[in-house]
């Protein structure tokens, strides 16, 4: 790994909304540190307000980059992913994030980028751009991803079709793909409501996958999605929850 120099001329150079907008980051101690401290507080007031816990926590625990993947219809989501993390993980941490939502006004962008650590990415324009950047920060050892196939909040509760994008990502590579079950974040926070409620909130993790066998035509990739919506879609069967 090449070490890292802090570059303070070209700091001073940019605006702090530029240097927010910048992907990848430059590694910045304050950053991390604020960063750290919110993620304490936030898994304090999951614990607390909405009784979150989590089901298959091993699955979890590897040195190798992961793909996280999970149905989505809540802002607390990601949260909950996230909190399922060593603390020390979180830099390496990048939740993708609509460009188009997350990066333009200046609170959701300081939320997304020193906060979240958000990844952005093109959900109708440059998404093959957007994926070339998953795969090269997969590269690096140790990176964790957090995907939301579906794409966007759903405003039902229900699973929706995954992207296919997620099946062009890990098809013929060597990455731990892990699906994820958030059960109760629909009713704590559904799309719309301003404020979170305190109902409680579980997350499932099963065991990884691996798709390195894969092919990488339209069709495994098309197929690769499917397998990982039924995943997810089983962890809520398993659970007890239609």
């Amino acid at each position: 790994m090449n070490k890292w120099r802090y570059r303070s001329l070209r700091d001073l150079e940019r605006t702090p909304l530029d240097r927010l907008r910048e992907f990848p980051r430059e590694p910045d101690m304050l950053v991390c540190g604020l960063r750290s401290i919110v993620a304490l507080i936030i898994r304090g007031l999951l614990r607390i307000y909405n009784r979150f816990e989590i089901v298959g926590h091993e699955n979890l625990r590897t040195n190798r980059s992961l793909v996280i993947i999970a149905n989505h219809c809540s802002h607390l989501d990601t949260l909950c992913l996230l909190a399922a993390l060593p603390l020390r993980k979180l830099h390496r941490a990048f939740p993708t994030a609509a460009s188009d939502y997350f990066f333009q006004s200046v609170a959701r962008l300081w939320i997304a980028a020193v906060i979240v650590n958000a990844l952005p990415f093109g959900r109708q324009m440059r998404i093959r751009q957007s994926l070339s950047l998953c795969q090269q920060l997969l590269a690096s050892p140790g990176t964790i991803l957090i995907i939301f196939p579906e794409g966007t909040r759903s405003i039902t509760g229900e699973l929706r079709a995954f992207k296919s994008g997620i099946g062009a990502l890990v098809a013929g590579r060597d990455v731990a793909v892990v699906p994820c079950l958030i059960d109760g974040s629909f009713r704590a926070w559904p799309k719309g409501k301003r404020l979170p409620r305190p109902r409680k909130v579980r997350l499932i993790v099963d065991a990884p996958r691996n798709y390195r066998e894969r092919g990488r035509d339209k069709k495994d990739i098309c197929a690769i999605a499917a397998e990982l919506r039924e995943a997810v879609n089983e962890l809520r069967q398993r659970d007890g929850r239609n």
